[in-house]
Parts: structure tokens; C-alpha cells; sequence
């Protein structure tokens, strides 16, 4: 069993920055991919960014490229997410979710692969 907490969020204006963190408990991590998605309302839960937890690889939706940076500290069990640049529809709600047991199966961009998600956190961006 693993727990995700999310950390940071809020609300900042247009063009600035933000940063989300996403602690995983329980053990020790040692699954495949762990992942930010975001849900705005009235839209589907969509990727964001993902990092493979044993080899550090990452992957990034279009939208982001570029603004996003994601990143892990293996020794805390904890991911990390620095947002630039921010744009009005990047507010959603922030999910992390950690892809533990299909790494075989699933792409990291692949929302239905994920075993385990955080409970999220609103980022708003002001025009």
C-alpha cells in the first residue's frame, strides 16, 4: 500500500511560478513511474508530467513542455514539481499519482495505469 500527500499549490497570477510536491508513504517507493495529472472542472483528468523513479527519465505533455520541470528525491519518497510561466488554463486540480505495479503494461502518460493518487491540490492562475 502506498499513500501520496500533496503539497504546495494555490493562487498566483499569470506568467508566475509554482511549485507541487507529492510525499509517498507506507514503504519505501519502488514502483515504476510516479506522475502529476491535473482535472479542471467539467474535463477529464489529462497527464501533465511524469518521472520514471529508477531511472530518473521524464515525459511531458505538450502543453507544458518547456514551463514544467518535474523531478524526484529517491531517498525522501518524494516528487516535485516546479511550474513556470503559468497560463490561466493550467488551473486544475493537481493529482500525483504513483504507477507501481504495470510498469510493463502501461505508458507513464496512461492515467488508467496508476495504482495509487494523492487526494490533489488546486492550482488557480489568475488572468
Amino acid at each position: 500500500q502506498v499513500q501520496l500527500v500533496e503539497f504546495g499549490g494555490g493562487l498566483v497570477q499569470a506568467g508566475g511560478s509554482l511549485s507541487l510536491s507529492c510525499a509517498a508513504s507506507g514503504r519505501t517507493f519502488s514502483g515504476f513511474f510516479m506522475g502529476w495529472f491535473r482535472q479542471a472542472p467539467g474535463k477529464e483528468r489529462e497527464f501533465v508530467a511524469a518521472i520514471g523513479w529508477r531511472d530518473g527519465n521524464t515525459y511531458y505533455a505538450e502543453s507544458v513542455q518547456g514551463r514544467f520541470t518535474i523531478s524526484r528525491d529517491k531517498a525522501k519518497n518524494t516528487m516535485y514539481m516546479r511550474m513556470t510561466s503559468l497560463k490561466p488554463e493550467d488551473t486544475a486540480v493537481y493529482y500525483c499519482g504513483a504507477l507501481v505495479y504495470g510498469g510493463t503494461s502501461w505508458r507513464p502518460t496512461d492515467r488508467e495505469g496508476y495504482d495509487y493518487w494523492g487526494q490533489g491540490t488546486q492550482v488557480t492562475v489568475s488572468s
